[in-house]
C-alpha cells in the first residue's frame, strides 16, 4: 500500500551517525531554516523527532550567540 512516488525521508543525523547537533556548525544548521529564518518542521525535513528537539536547541543556541539571525532581511 505504499505509494511508490512518495521516498521516505531518512533522518540526516541517524544516517551520518552524528552524535551530537553542534550550534557552531551554522553551515549545517542552515539547512534546516527556511529563508525567513525560521526553524522547518521534521516533516518537511525528515529529521526523526529526538534530533529535531536537539536540532531546534541549536538553532536557538546559535541565535542567540549571532551565529545565526533571529530574521532575515
Amino acid at each position: 500500500m505504499d505509494n511508490p512516488r512518495k521516498e521516505e525521508k531518512k533522518c540526516h543525523f541517524c544516517v551520518n551517525n552524528i552524535k551530537e547537533v553542534d550550534y557552531k556548525d551554522t553551515r549545517a544548521l542552515r539547512r534546516f531554516i527556511n529563508g525567513y529564518s525560521k526553524i522547518l518542521p521534521k516533516r518537511r525535513t525528515g529529521v526523526c523527532a529526538k534530533h529535531q528537539r536537539r536540532l531546534a536547541e541549536a538553532i536557538k543556541r546559535s541565535r542567540v550567540m549571532a551565529l545565526l539571525p533571529f530574521v532575515s532581511r
